[in-house]
């Protein structure tokens, strides 16, 4: 089948990093043939150094990237296409899929057989939200148009759409995980101390983040906070006392060392969340790799209008904590609803349960791990439909 992936980029990294992972795992392991169309590839560009972002069109690991821009070049559809996280499709583009499919049924009238044509999927955003399970994989019949829109929720459970798990992901993340000392020497980290722990921080630039490199600083043990540079560095200069950070600096404070790093390639960024001991990610891609780390991690949800985001925080922590020692399970809720809302952080409570707390996220990887991808569900489902 012939797929085509629409991204338009609104989180930087988080919406066109989820469907740059997807289109690599659909030539790769399914042989299917991408076109992946971005509105901004500068962005694509930061998780992906190939990309050339003056190129309208070019081949990227057996991928073709198109740079979305209007007006929109008549295309021919692909037999999958994707409508990421509701972006709004060219009306040239849904006219020709409609031409498609009439001519599809046209054919299909004469040979006496039925054929969808286009199939049209809303990838919609990860939630944990009880209501998902309900509305995974329902159609939305078009009201002029002969097409239909399936919406498709990426979830923890059997009941959605899972999420994007790479094959032999985890023999990779364990092979660092045993002799992460070459990943060290890469970043220029020296090898860690015996007690000293090791946190990643990737925010929002609402985060409260000089209310938790206090709680660091304050910390009754040393940590190491590796910070990419962006957003958060320049919070971070602030609460420093520093105009700027850039990569390469380091500043200590109490028991904190606060050390910037070049902001990294995806796969690289993904083996920084394996060597770390707790991970302060974002959004939904990161939040979803941290996860695969199997390590302690702390989520920063996307902020909506009325604190719409606020009930979906829950909903994941609800079914997260499931299985989690009710100790660990109460400071791990206090942390992220503190780090959500603004709040001070007590980092010292949280950690003094980190043994629970990774054997949790250990577990849970494995969980999470049995079921369904991300893109075997929706490779069948098309197949299927």
């Amino acid at each position: 089948m012939r797929w085509d992936i629409f991204c338009h980029v609104v989180d930087n990294y988080g919406d066109v990093g989820v469907c740059w992972r997807l289109a690599r795992q659909l030539a790769t392991e399914f042989g299917m043939t991408v076109r992946l169309l971005v509105d901004d590839l500068g962005s694509l560009q930061r998780i992906c150094p190939e990309v050339d972002s003056n190129l309208t069109a070019q081949y990227i690991r057996n991928i073709q990237i198109l740079h979305w821009i209007e007006p929109f070049p008549n295309l021919v559809p692909a037999d999958v296409v994707i409508e990421a996280f509701g972006c709004e499709l060219p009306a040239n583009y849904v006219m020709a899929m409609a031409m498609a499919v009439a001519s599809s049924q046209a054919v299909d009238s004469v040979d006496m057989k039925e054929k969808e044509g286009c199939m049209w999927i809303n990838l919609e955003y990860l939630s944990t939200e009880s209501w998902v399970e309900g509305y995974h994989r329902l159609a939305s019949p078009h009201p002029r148009l002969p097409l239909t829109k399936y919406f498709f929720f990426p979830g923890f459970t059997a009941a959605t759409g899972g999420v994007i798990q790479e094959a032999g992901l985890f023999a990779q993340r364990d092979s660092l995980q045993s002799d992460p000392a070459k990943l060290w020497h890469e970043l220029s980290i020296p090898v860690p101390a015996s007690d000293e722990t090791i946190v990643s921080l990737f925010c929002y630039d609402h985060a409260p983040v000089d209310h938790l490199l206090e709680a660091w600083a304050i910390s009754t043990s040393p940590v190491r906070c590796l910070l990419p540079e962006g957003v958060a560095s320049r919070q971070a200069a602030a609460w420093a006392g520093q105009s700027r950070l850039v990569a390469e600096d380091s500043v200590q404070r109490g028991n904190l060392v606060l050390q910037v790093l070049p902001f990294v390639p995806q796969e690289n960024y993904d083996r920084l969340l394996w060597v770390c001991d707790c991970n302060f990610v974002r959004g939904e891609d990161s939040f979803v790799r941290a996860q695969w780390a199997a390590r302690p991690v702390i989520w920063q949800i996307y902020p909506q209008q009325e604190d719409a985001h606020l009930p979906k925080l829950e909903a994941f922590l609800n079914l997260y904590c499931q299985g989690l020692v009710q100790e660990a399970a109460d400071v791990l809720r206090a942390l992220h609803r503190g780090w959500n809302n603004n709040k001070q952080l007590d980092w010292d409570n949280y950690w003094r349960y980190h043994k629970a707390l990774k054997q949790h996220a250990i577990a849970w990887a494995e969980q999470l791990a049995q079921a369904p991808d991300l893109a075997s569900n929706l490779v069948n489902f098309c197949r299927n439909q």
